[in-house]
């Protein structure tokens, strides 16, 4: 993905998401376009309209940071959205492509183990499941190596079932995905991903045309597992920076039915 076009397409994507009314703009069912209108883009980032234009049509990619700010400003960016903003239009220097590790640190390993009423599991930037713990396996069979979370969310039925909020779950994945990934682009592995999804899954294909960015790591997350009920669970996500991994754990408030529902998927006999 080359940086102008990257950058095109975030402005492209964001300008649509923007109603006229919340720029205080007036709004007619004349409107040929969604969202804002490029001129309308560039009145409000302080920009000529002509600039604009190149900028979105990837013809220029070295925008200062004045123009940035007033970008940011005008799509209505919030913190996240607007770092990423920078980092598609201020890539660092290409470096030798980094292989997405497929191991997790046995040390890390051991210390997911020795949680009884946490599940916990590693993934790497793609996603794909490399280490879980027992009770994030007895959570579910998606937990387990190997796995791919973010396929398994979009296009296994029994994922539907097992996050009763299964639609925020979505809402939050891809945003963090493309918080993780920033202005690097996807190895092969994970644009084969994105495209099996996109042609796969309407709501993956609708969100990831959002360009929506979010570092969301924590919050609550409520299941229903088949053996213990509904289960009312706070995740949080940690970054395993040069493993360049996520360490996704899921626990429940002390002393609640939910974590006495834990420690039973926990248990050897479950």
């Amino acid at each position: 993905m080359e940086t102008a076009s990257a950058l095109a397409s975030f402005l492209r994507a964001r300008r649509e998401l923007v109603k006229p009314a919340d720029v205080g703009l007036p709004d007619s069912d004349r409107r040929r376009v969604e969202g804002l209108r490029r001129e309308e883009v560039a009145m409000l980032a302080g920009i000529s309209a002509e600039y604009y234009l190149r900028l979105e049509q990837g013809r220029d990619h070295q925008p200062s940071d004045q123009v940035l700010e007033g970008l940011a400003r005008a799509l209505q960016l919030d913190d996240d959205a607007a770092t990423y903003l920078r980092e598609l239009a201020r890539p660092q220097r290409r470096r030798q492509r980094r292989s997405v590790p497929d191991r997790c640190d046995p040390a890390v390993q051991t210390l997911i183990d020795g949680w009884p009423v946490t599940a916990a599991f590693v993934a790497n930037r793609n996603m794909t499941i490399l280490a879980s713990n027992r009770v994030a396996r007895t959570l579910s069979r998606f937990f387990t190596p190997g796995e791919n979370i973010l396929r398994a969310a979009f296009l296994e039925p029994e994922l539907r079932t097992l996050y009763r909020d299964w639609e925020m779950l979505t809402t939050r994945m891809v945003p963090f995905l493309r918080a993780v990934l920033g202005a690097e682009p996807p190895d092969q592995e994970l644009l084969e991903l994105i495209g099996e999804l996109s042609v796969a899954s309407q709501r993956f294909r609708t969100l990831w045309a959002r360009h929506d960015v979010k570092h969301r790591s924590s919050g609550p997350s409520g299941f229903y597992h088949p053996q213990v009920g509904p289960l009312d669970l706070h995740y949080t996500i940690l970054h395993l920076p040069e493993q360049r991994q996520i360490l996704v754990t899921y626990h429940a408030e002390p002393g609640s039915p939910s974590e006495e529902s834990l420690r039973l998927l926990g248990s050897p006999m479950s």
